[in-house]
């Protein structure tokens, strides 16, 4: 679907349309990105308005300036975390992106830890069901993630405990299964060692410094639903776009 630009200033829309040259991949990572100049002549907008145009693909990770060559595409490692992915879902896809892939790594009941028990409002060592996966992408592993719910939760939606991937993803299946429907989430980013066994999955040395996010979901009588953690892959960046009224 083509995106209506029309309503945004002049030096956005430009970006924009460049933006979309790159994941068309008309522009590869390593292209030259239109000059200043070049803007200029092209859309026929002044030198002030062009020169806006490189900093929105720099700050938005698109794009990076290199010495004697001008800026040129770097399209950066994005991440997808379970907020996200929520999103995507009730937008009408399928929760992944296009290029990404999950494996399904470990679904079982367990004992829940103090961290499990606390998100979810159980004591600990209740039974929890916990879903294991791991995201790959063209850039390589995206993310190590696990998501836990309740053992009642699991019992009412046992599509769950199968290693096979849910078409709604837990947030769908759990709507779906229950009524329960995510309306809050709080996401809160550390900076972790990673684990041996995740280091492992994210083909990274144990120990490694990795940017983790840990996701709270509650339904609409504000009980919780799920807790998540992710793990990131290396080299991936987090970030958020808000409009400010």
């Amino acid at each position: 679907m083509v995106r209506d630009l029309s309503g945004l200033p002049p030096y956005k829309r430009i970006a924009e349309q460049i933006i979309e040259r790159i994941r068309s991949g008309e522009l590869q990572p390593g292209d030259r990105v239109p000059s200043v100049a070049e803007i200029m002549r092209d859309e026929n907008v002044s030198r002030a308005t062009a020169a806006r145009v490189p900093g929105v693909l720099r700050a938005e990770g698109w794009a990076k300036a290199t010495p004697g060559v001008g800026t040129i595409v770097s399209e950066p490692k994005k991440l997808t975390a379970g907020a996200d992915r929520l999103q995507l879902l009730r937008a009408g896809g399928s929760g992944l992106r296009d290029d990404e892939r999950v494996e399904i790594l470990e679904c079982e009941l367990q004992a829940a830890t103090q961290e499990v028990a606390d998100a979810l409002g159980l004591d600990i060592d209740d039974q929890v069901a916990i879903r294991r996966r791991r995201y790959i992408d063209g850039k390589g592993v995206s993310t190590v993630s696990a998501t836990w719910v309740a053992a009642a939760t699991a019992q009412a939606a046992p599509e769950f405990l199968t290693a096979e991937p849910l078409p709604k993803m837990t947030f769908g299946l759990i709507e779906d299964r229950t009524g329960r429907r995510a309306v809050r989430r709080r996401d809160t980013v550390t900076l972790r060692p990673a684990p041996e066994d995740v280091a492992a999955l994210l083909e990274v040395e144990a120990g490694t410094p990795t940017l983790v996010m840990t996701n709270h979901y509650w339904d609409q009588n504000g009980e919780p639903t799920e807790y998540a953690v992710d793990y990131l892959g290396p080299e991936r960046q987090l970030s958020a776009e808000y409009d400010l009224g």
